[in-house]
């Protein structure tokens, strides 16, 4: 049975004496971005912007619904499986998973996304917000690249901000560095995961395992 949730939280605690403002934020910082880290933000894709979208296996995007709930979730698929359109328009291909839809249901709700594209072994990434909307048109789902089941939908970004980021944060998490990952024993299996989370009777590490791997071998079905 899942424990009472506690009446306070730490959050409750922290956010009465919380940053009230931006210029506050500033004052913490005491200092402002420098003239290149404002510059290097564009509306639009480069050459060598769309060669990184290019090189991508991976893309977090970043939603939010009509209430504020905000939403992130991995899309991955081959280098090169989110579509450049133009340089203002990338489609990414919905690859059917659970079907809780999300992301989808935050876009179709407000119209608004973010991406952050990663590539496996390198520390550059690249932020991408803007406009967003569910497409279902045959002629846009046949240009994209497969990732499992052919695309139900796909999602569209009309960009208004491109910006790459500086290698800092996968540096400092040594993304790419097996020698300072945690061993797999440190951490909880996904199967364990997922039986804490479900909280139902009967079910056993072994059930969820034996689905993961079935989930895994008739993906492309």
């Amino acid at each position: 049975m899942q424990s009472a949730l506690p009446t306070t939280t730490a959050f409750d605690s922290l956010r009465l004496d919380a940053v009230p403002d931006q210029e506050a934020l500033r004052r913490a910082y005491d200092a402002q971005p420098s003239e290149a880290a404002v510059r290097k933000q564009m509306t639009e894709l480069t050459e060598q912007t769309r060669r990184l979208i290019g090189c991508a296996s991976l893309v977090f995007v970043a939603s939010v619904d009509a209430h504020g709930n905000a939403d992130v979730s991995p899309r991955g698929g081959p280098a090169g499986f989110v579509a450049v359109l133009d340089s203002r328009t990338l489609a990414i291909p919905d690859a059917t998973g659970n079907k809780r839809l999300d992301t989808l249901q935050n876009v179709v709700e407000t119209g608004r996304a973010g991406l952050l594209f990663v590539i496996p072994g390198r520390t550059t990434t690249l932020r991408v917000n803007g406009r967003a909307c569910v497409s279902t048109r045959p002629d846009l789902l046949s240009q994209l690249t497969p990732v499992g089941k052919p695309p139900a939908s796909a999602l569209v970004v009309g960009i208004d901000e491109v910006y790459p980021h500086c290698p800092k944060a996968l540096l400092r998490g040594a993304a790419w560095k097996p020698d300072q990952w945690l061993s797999p024993d440190a951490q909880p299996t996904s199967a364990e995961v997922t039986l804490a989370q479900l909280r139902m009777p009967g079910l056993t590490i072994a059930d969820i395992e034996q689905t993961e791997a079935d989930a895994l071998k008739y993906r492309y079905e």
